[in-house]
């Protein structure tokens, strides 16, 4: 059984830094693109950023030059780093498996996700 447990989130203050992971069992985690999303009160989930299998990493322009993510395959774990956080940040984050090395669809466990919030 595939399980995606995303944790790190938090309370910080704008301009502050917090680090998401996202621990993946039951699947060969080297071989899969792992997308980070957000959603926050009242809007659409978004995609924030997704690495591909070999590493190569994209981010929404929303969060371009303040986020990036990175994955260890040794320990089946991705990670979001967030820099520069902002108000508009404030949402739940969560991890997904993304098919097609990131041009695909997500897969995750959208109600388990972990919660963001920064304040001014």
């Amino acid at each position: 059984q595939v399980q995606l447990v995303q944790s790190g989130g938090g309370l910080v203050q704008a301009g502050g830094s917090l680090r998401l992971s996202c621990v993946a069992s039951g699947l060969t985690f080297d071989t899969v693109a792992i997308g980070w999303f957000r959603q926050a009160s009242g809007k659409e989930r978004e995609g924030v950023s997704c690495i591909t299998s070999d590493g190569s990493a994209s981010l929404a322009n929303s969060v371009k030059g303040r986020f990036t993510t990175s994955r260890d395959n040794a320990n089946n774990t991705a990670y979001l780093q967030m820099n520069g956080l902002k108000p508009e940040d404030t949402a739940t984050y969560y991890c997904a498996i993304v098919t097609k090395n990131c041009r695909g669809d997500a897969f995750g466990s959208w109600d388990k996700g972990t919660q963001v919030t920064v304040s001014t």
